[in-house]
């Protein structure tokens, strides 16, 4: 049974349980992922053990944080599973800038997901370097979504944020505790790396703990002052 969320395409298919985004390329799947049928329509199961997002929406984040978010840059997007699926939230009034600087894996993302939606738009660049694309991404974004394994991270999220995010826009950030110190406790480097937030003006709303669906990883929901 498909029940509707407050959020654009987004469905509980059990409540509380299983989330799916309706598939605004039916017959076309982009992980493997679960196709759910109700009434002719095509939901995709959200895999919370591929999909930080989806794990952080199961683990408390409110799905309110995406509401009326239609235009993100989308930092690492890897190979385009989470992409896919808020492709599908943002649907075609909405657009997502999705950064990758390793070529196979952004050759993987354009032929898995970019080529077959129009809302996607890959950019091969360095989110290091966040100016050299800034005369591509139409600012102000209304989100940042950052999930990179790089020591670096937060700052890469912050740096990003100061050029292109809206005052009051939105950041995701997926926290990777052991690319950041393999010494200190997953807890204490998530502090830290909010701690560091706060400090390039951003209020911290939530710091939800990945487990048990990634180990070591917290999803850090912030909002630009």
């Amino acid at each position: 049974m498909v029940i509707p969320t407050k959020i654009n395409n987004l469905f509980w298919i059990e409540k509380g349980k299983t989330l799916a985004t309706k598939n605004i390329t039916p017959g076309i799947t982009f992980y493997k992922e679960e196709i759910y049928r109700e009434d002719n329509v095509e939901y995709r199961i959200w895999n919370p053990f591929k999909s930080k997002l989806s794990a952080a929406f199961l683990k408390g984040l409110p799905l309110e944080t995406f509401r009326d978010v239609y235009k993100i840059l989308y930092l690492g997007t890897s190979t385009g599973t989470t992409i896919s699926h808020i492709s599908d939230i943002v649907e075609y009034k909405g657009v997502i800038y999705g950064v990758e600087v390793a070529p196979r894996v952004m050759l993987e993302f354009i032929n898995r997901v970019a080529k077959y939606r129009r809302n996607v738009v890959p950019l091969f660049f360095d989110a290091r370097n966040p100016l050299s694309y800034s005369d591509i991404v139409e600012t102000p974004v209304q989100a940042v979504y950052c999930d990179v394994a790089q020591p670096d991270q937060t700052k890469i999220a912050a740096d990003n944020a100061e050029v292109f995010l809206a005052k009051g826009g939105k950041l995701f950030l997926a926290i990777k505790a052991r690319s950041i110190d393999t010494t200190k406790s997953p807890s204490e480097i998530y502090k830290q790396e909010a701690n560091y937030l706060r400090k390039r003006g951003f209020d911290v709303k939530e710091i939800i703990d990945l487990e048990p669906y990634e180990k070591d990883h917290a999803m850090i929901y912030a909002v630009y002052k």
